[in-house]
């Protein structure tokens, strides 16, 4: 039907700009969290964009309803205001006929969250965590400031006068004294590179002087080179880190690792995460329910839908915040997940209901015809 194509267009153009902007705003707020550690870490700018799109995939469940919500009230009023609701009833469209696109939208937009849900944000947040504890490992011997005294290990202290813009080191110098049988060895260099090899750690030091004390004739001897190589210390092997149940896809959370003790004590918590990420996208279709019921259930009037508006968006922000709340109860107390499903199903059932008859069934009748007003 070309007017169901023409409400689906616009409410699928509408909610993809408004996700798209919340997702930027996202991403912006997200970015500041790593953007310390890439610095200070030095890590390279690639690392920087991939924790930060990890990171985003986990508000997709909050992103898209709102944007869902949003398009709808935005089209369906405009759609009011230039009497395009009003042709559509005058030629026998009921509620239901003239909410079926956003309908399909909606459980277009629940069939993607539940993918999201239960996998890709958990895998994205997963590897993320990963990619976190694999910067500060790699780099964290390797954060030399400027002007102090570094000490890296004991035994290991490095100087650097200066960092130019392209990351090499100017004016260093290294005292080692880790290795006891040889004595202390200090290392003046004009130059250096920061390198992280597969073997481990790296400075590569240029045109300088290697100086280091003999003990059996307590002589000093010097050695002057145009390129010298000095390891680092690793950092230690990575630690294997224990997947949070936000961290695991919907099949490791119905089957965890037999061996995993720790899942075993966890396992509440999983078949709790488990509701979570079979709920939170049907909040798409919910907070589309509620708008759809506000701006086509009842008469039209002149003066704008704005307290219809004001309305859904309230009822809307006030589920979310519920729904959040009940989770954090539903951990202590089963109160809390009957409060999830009641909160979710609830708008769905009943307003799903008030579309199909046309009218909601708690407005008072007209005096004059005894119809619902």
């Amino acid at each position: 039907m070309i007017v169901n194509r023409y409400i689906f267009k616009n409410l699928f153009i509408a909610t993809a700009f408004i996700a798209m902007t919340l997702a930027a705003v996202i991403f912006l707020t997200q970015s500041l969290r790593f953007l310390e550690l890439v610095i200070n870490a030095g890590a390279s700018g690639s690392a920087f964009w991939m924790l930060t799109l990890m990171a985003l995939p986990r508000f997709f469940e909050i992103i898209l309803p709102i944007a869902l919500m949003s398009g709808i009230i935005f089209v369906y009023n405009r759609m009011t205001a230039d009497s395009e609701l009003v042709v559509m009833k005058s030629v026998g469209l009921s509620p239901l006929q003239q909410a079926r696109p956003a309908l399909l939208l909606a459980a277009l937009v629940t069939l993607i969250l539940m993918i999201v849900t239960t996998w890709i944000a958990p895998v994205s947040l997963s590897s993320m965590h990963q990619l976190r504890q694999v910067i500060k490992a790699q780099y964290s011997v390797m954060l030399f400031r400027e002007g102090v005294f570094n000490a890296v290990i004991p035994g290991l202290t490095v100087f650097v006068r200066d960092r130019s813009s392209n990351g090499e080191l100017q004016g260093l110098m290294i005292h080692d004294t880790r290795d006891v049988s040889e004595g202390p060895v200090t290392i003046l260099a004009k130059r250096g590179n920061l390198l992280a090899t597969p073997t481990g750690q790296q400075v590569l030091v240029y045109d300088g002087t290697r100086q280091s004390l003999n003990h059996k004739n307590d002589s000093l001897n010097r050695l002057n080179f145009e390129r010298y190589t000095i390891d680092m210390p690793e950092a230690g092997p990575i630690r294997q880190r224990w997947q949070e149940p936000d961290e695991r896809t919907l099949w490791e959370l119905l089957h965890p690792a037999a061996n995993d003790e720790r899942a075993a004590e966890s396992r509440t918590e999983f078949q709790l995460e488990i509701h979570r990420r079979l709920l939170s996208p049907l909040l798409a279709l919910c907070f589309a329910i509620i708008s759809l019921c506000a701006l086509l259930l009842g008469p039209l009037e002149r003066r704008g839908l704005t307290r219809r508006i004001i309305w859904a968006v309230g009822l809307c922000i006030i589920i979310q915040g519920l729904f959040l709340g009940a989770f954090s109860l539903a951990k202590n107390n089963i109160v809390g997940l009957l409060l999830m499903y009641l909160l979710v199903l609830g708008p769905v059932i009943t307003g799903g209901r008030w579309l199909v008859r046309g009218r909601m069934s708690w407005r008072k009748p007209d005096i004059l015809t005894g119809a619902p007003a």
